[in-house]
């Protein structure tokens, strides 16, 4: 499970799916999908989400670059998926979080990446959200 989790964090913004990854893990689909949630408390898919959300984050506050462009570069192929998972994830649109936030130009990527990282706790418990 942890390679598996490690290639989706060195990887985020490539296209990556289930039957990739549970061949990283040695495991069937099936099982790599029960037992990642398990080990992790979400699922493959959600994590992953909240991964390029997290780094969308972070290039949102510390570059000029267009929200379709940080959608695209973090591996969103839609800006409507995009823009929708990022505020079910921060609680406010990447427009409106890139207002509220400063830009942190002096502040390197790691640690502003740490300081926003939005917690997985309290989100919709129970709701499937694949």
């Amino acid at each position: 499970m942890l390679r598996a989790r490690d290639a989706m964090d060195r990887r985020f913004a490539e296209a990556l799916d289930v039957p990739a990854l549970a061949r990283i893990a040695h495991v069937s689909p099936a099982h790599f999908i029960r037992t990642f949630r398990a080990t992790f408390g979400e699922t493959p898919h959600r994590y992953l989400q909240r991964r390029r959300v997290e780094r969308a984050m972070a290039l949102l506050v510390s570059t000029d670059r267009s929200v379709t462009d940080i959608c695209m570069a973090v591996g969103f192929t839609s800006l409507g998926t995009f823009s929708r998972t990022f505020r079910e994830i921060v609680g406010e649109s990447p427009k409106a979080y890139r207002g509220a936030h400063p830009r942190v130009d002096h502040v390197p990527t790691h640690f502003a990446m740490a300081w926003t990282r939005p917690s997985s706790f309290g989100e919709g418990r129970g709701r499937r959200s694949e």
